[in-house]
């Protein structure tokens, strides 16, 4: 069974190591303490046994196993449910990597499911049992540290969403094809980011809201407190982020559509200045078609043409010719063709 690590606590201090569920089960109520059991990954049937001896109720465990929930928490009569959604920023790639933690938490034991590899969870069981006098608070002080350290996990990938967005401003003035795809994906992790958060505030306020008035509880309502506000000052951040993201997308809209036009316009000065040296051409062939024609038809050699024996047949021809030419080129240059 993959189970990470399985301990009894009493007074905030670790008494036993159970090698099984039973064992724990027995251990919690002969001792009252409560019992805190940790598990990566479980498969269906390891997750029903700890249902089983811990009497979880079935829509909850059916949760646990479908996987992929929101954030949210649930009453089963004195149990609670809990799905947090932890997050890490993976360098390598440039991407956030979302996983699932899963809380099973009853008056005297506490189950907690990581489907990922944040949080590191050891590191929050070594951090209670070194502050006995917050574990003594029971499941509730573990239920706040394991919210806890999601919330501090969640700063990494902040920073790495900033450097981000930073890099997409260079880039929009640069004009990479490739940056209205990167702003697609950032704004999909910065929602998917939003919605792992947003939640968070209703459900620490609920828990907080159950613990007022309960003077052995202060300090994890003040814990609880300390996350909210991180918490807050997390959405805000986050928020501001997905609002510079929908500017991006549209001064790159704007900058393409720009780019469009001038391609557009730098096309059209192409075609008309292409129209132009056509016309050009097309005017001075027409203007040497005429003379051409008319030498052409002179230099003919017949021995009968009528236009041979004029007098003066070729000054004639020459001032058809230059006529001709005269009047096509100054007809073309007043319609701009030359």
């Amino acid at each position: 069974m993959p189970i990470i690590d399985n301990a009894v606590y009493v007074d905030g201090r670790r008494t036993a190591d159970p090698a099984d569920l039973s064992t724990t089960y027995d251990l919690v109520r002969e001792r009252g303490g409560f019992g805190w059991i940790g598990m990566y990954r479980p498969s269906e049937d390891e997750l029903r046994a700890v249902a089983d001896e811990f009497s979880l109720h079935p829509l909850a465990v059916e949760d646990a196993m479908e996987g992929h929930q929101r954030p949210k928490i649930e009453r089963y009569g004195t149990d609670r449910f809990m799905v947090l959604r932890p997050a890490r920023y993976v360098d390598a790639d440039e991407r956030v990597d979302f996983g699932e933690v899963d809380v099973f938490l009853g008056p005297d034991f506490i189950v907690v499911i990581r489907h990922a590899e944040a949080p590191d969870l050891k590191a929050v069981r070594a951090r209670l049992e070194s502050e006995p006098h917050l574990l003594a608070a029971g499941p509730l002080a573990v239920l706040y540290a394991v919210a806890d350290q999601v919330v501090d996990d969640y700063a990494p990938v902040v920073k790495g969403l900033e450097n981000d967005i930073d890099e997409i401003e260079d880039q929009l003035f640069g004009g990479e094809a490739s940056v209205s795809q990167r702003i697609y994906q950032l704004t999909r992790e910065v929602v998917t980011f939003q919605r792992a958060i947003q939640p968070l505030r209703g459900l620490i306020e609920e828990v907080r809201a159950d613990l007022e008035g309960d003077e052995s509880l202060l300090e994890v309502r003040r814990g609880l407190r300390d996350v909210l506000d991180h918490v807050t000052r997390i959405d805000e951040r986050v928020e501001g982020f997905r609002l510079l993201l929908q500017n991006a997308l549209t001064v790159n809209s704007t900058l393409v559509a720009q780019r469009q036009n001038e391609a557009m316009e730098r096309l059209s000065r192409d075609s008309l200045e292409q129209g132009n040296q056509v016309k050009k051409v097309s005017s001075w062939a027409a203007i040497g078609f005429f003379p051409a024609s008319l030498a052409s038809i002179w230099g003919m050699n017949f021995k009968y043409m009528p236009e041979l024996e004029l007098p003066f047949g070729y000054p004639l021809a020459l001032l058809i010719m230059l006529s001709l030419g005269l009047a096509l080129y100054f007809g073309f240059k007043r319609r701009n063709w030359l």
